[in-house]
Formats: structure tokens, sequence, C-alpha cells
């Protein structure tokens, strides 16, 4: 059908829908905002909202003055937070702390399941005594009573081939004149060797007896009792994997785990977080423009908004060596979060009412004239 359209036509269609297409596009760029905010609402947004909890409600800025620094923190114990986990994966048994807790290294705090492992350690002590026993025994050697066992075997035995030798030798005379056969004397003859035979063994076992037992029983022995003591260590160690201790002296932050709950070992997830709070720390981001002003040794303090305007003082203990990304977010929507910081350690005088893992505003004092 469009076969019969003259040229001409098509090309006048083709510039109106083109012109058509420019002009709803101008008209799109040039018109006005699809809706026009309400009264109400820009009523409600000019309006201020009132503290609940008193006070004045405005968001400290950081300092700008040229003889302070200032900067966002965040509250940590006199060395960071230690993460403790157990070696294995196991149910927990028993926890033996709870939060706010001091305990001093080495004190007991999760008890892992460990029914299996404390019956292994049992049986391989079980298997020391056992090998101490007899090396004790060889050590010693025979009682007394054995002894006298021993010499009596002895005496007997002595006494049977003295007999047997007499019977021999008056069964040879009688052979001699025909009174015994040839079978008669050789039986009394192979009588008299294997009664004379058990004499010497008996006679060689009194012997040993008051020997005492060989340097190779005793030294075997002494091996056997290094294996069964070597197998007691492993036994106890493998138990003790499963008892979770404290390893500094400190303060318990936060307790992960539940009796009951099975703990997987990944490397990562910690039973519990502890740290030593004796003295607290503010970690501190410095931004890179002003880390020429600050000095290990510079006094410091720092403010939380939980305790208005009050100073927590202290000073700048540790620089950081390395540039990195923030570590402390604010939360502020206009904040920058793509600058570089360093981080400056602050140890604060007094211990008193920040807690672990507070975040804080930090300013460090610097002379007004450093780095101009």
């Amino acid at each position: 059908m469009l076969k019969n359209v003259p040229s001409s036509l098509k090309v006048i269609a083709f510039f109106l829908l083109l012109g058509t297409c420019g002009a709803q596009i101008a008209r799109t760029a040039l018109a006005a905002p699809v809706t026009e905010p309400v009264k109400k609402d820009e009523v409600k947004a000019e309006r201020e909202a009132k503290s609940r909890v008193g006070g004045v409600d405005e968001r400290a800025p950081l300092a700008a003055a040229a003889g302070v620094v200032g900067g966002n923190g965040v509250v940590e114990p006199a060395q960071r937070e230690t993460r403790v986990a157990a070696q294995v994966s196991a149910v927990i048994a028993k926890v033996l702390v709870k939060e706010g807790d001091h305990v001093k290294a080495g004190d007991l705090l999760v008890q892992l399941n460990d029914t299996v492992e404390q019956a292994a350690l049992g049986a391989s002590e079980a298997d020391l005594a056992a090998e101490k026993a007899n090396l004790a025994r060889t050590l010693k050697g025979l009682r007394i009573e054995d002894k006298d066992a021993v010499l009596a075997d002895s005496q007997a035995a002595k006494a049977r081939a003295e007999l047997s030798a007499s019977v021999a030798a008056r069964t040879e005379q009688l052979a001699k004149t025909g009174a015994a056969t040839v079978d008669e004397l050789d039986r009394a003859k192979r009588q008299a060797q294997t009664d004379q035979a058990t004499y010497k063994a008996t006679e060689a076992r009194y012997r040993a007896a008051e020997a005492g037992s060989r340097i190779e029983d005793i030294g075997f022995q002494r091996a056997r009792v290094q294996a069964a003591e070597a197998r007691v260590v492993q036994a106890r160690a493998t138990a003790e994997r499963l008892a979770v201790r404290a390893p500094i002296d400190g303060e318990i932050l936060q307790v992960k785990v539940r009796v009951g709950e099975l703990y997987s070992f990944s490397g990562a997830e910690p039973v519990l977080i502890m740290g030593d709070t004796s003295h607290l720390r503010v970690r501190m981001d410095v931004d890179e423009r002003d880390i020429a002003r600050v000095a290990p040794g510079a006094p410091a303090y720092v403010t939380a908004d939980a305790f208005g305007s009050r100073h927590f003082t202290g000073k700048v203990v540790e620089i950081g060596r390395r540039f990195g990304r923030k570590n402390i977010r604010t939360d502020d929507p206009v904040e920058k979060n793509d600058t570089k910081i360093l981080e400056v350690v602050i140890e604060l005088d007094s211990n008193e009412l920040l807690l672990v893992g507070q975040r804080v505003t930090s300013f460090i004092s610097v002379p007004s004239v450093c780095g101009k």
C-alpha cells in the first residue's frame, strides 16, 4: 500500500514527525516541576524539634581553631579488645563469667563439653600408674619370699639329681653282674641326666633372682613409663583445648555464647570479648591535613554526647604509621568519608563514666603557629 504513496509525501511526513518529537522534548525540558510542595509540609520542614532530654539540642562541630585539632574517636581498653575464641567446635557446657566481671590471666571463662576427653585422660593416667608399678617391680626385683621359693626349688632339684645319679650308678653295677638289663640301665642314666639339667636350670633362676633385673629390662620399662607419660600429656592437652581461659587480666566486655549452644570454630567468631579497662584510651581519626600539627605527649580531651560539655582529659601516647580510611562514622549525611586519616591514640587520665566502644569527639591541643 505504501508503494502507491508519492515520495514527496513520505518526506513531508518524516519531517512533521521529527518536528513533533523535538517540540515535545523542548517542552519537557522547560516545564515546571511536576509536583509543588504543599504549604503545611513547608511549615513542618522549617520548624525545630525540641529535645526530649532537655538542654541544647545541637551537634557540636569539630574545632577549627588554630590551636586545636579535632576529630572523631572511639573509646577502647588500655590495649585493643581481645576476642577470646575456643580452639575446637563443641557444645557450651558452662559459662563461668558475666559481662562486667574482672578476671585474672588463666582464669576459666567458658567450659566446652569435654566428657570424652576427660575419659581418655583418666584411661591414660591409669596406664601410667600401671607402667610405674611395673618399673618399680623391675627395679626392686623379686621379693624375699619369691627368692626363698626359687632357692627351695633349686635344692629339691639338686636332691633329685643326686638321687638319680646314685640310682644310675647302682643300676650300672647290677648290669655288670647280669642282675639288670641294658634297658633299665639306659633309663636310669637318662633320668639322671634329666634331673641334673633341671637342677642347673633352677640354680640359674636362683642366681638371676639374687642378681636382680637386667639393665635392658629396666631400660625397656623406663621407656614404657615415658611413653605413658607422653600419652597423659597429650590427653590433658586435648582436654585443655575445650577450656577457654583468660589470656590477660581484664574485664569481660561481652559474652557471645550461652550454655547448650553449639560453638562452631571458624577462627573469626569469638566466645567472648574482654579488655584491660584499668586505663582507657581513645583511638582518634585525624585528617591527613592536620597530622603535621600533632605530636606525642600533646594534651588532649574528649567529649561525649551523653555527658554534655564535660571534658575527659588525657594526652597523645601513640601516632599511627600508615594512613587509611576513616574508622568512625558519625552517620552525618554531609560527612566526607573518602578522606585519608591517621590513627592517633589518646590515653585518658581517668576511666570513669566512659564505656568501651563509645563514640566521642576528640580534641588535641597544638601550637597555634605550627605548620603555618
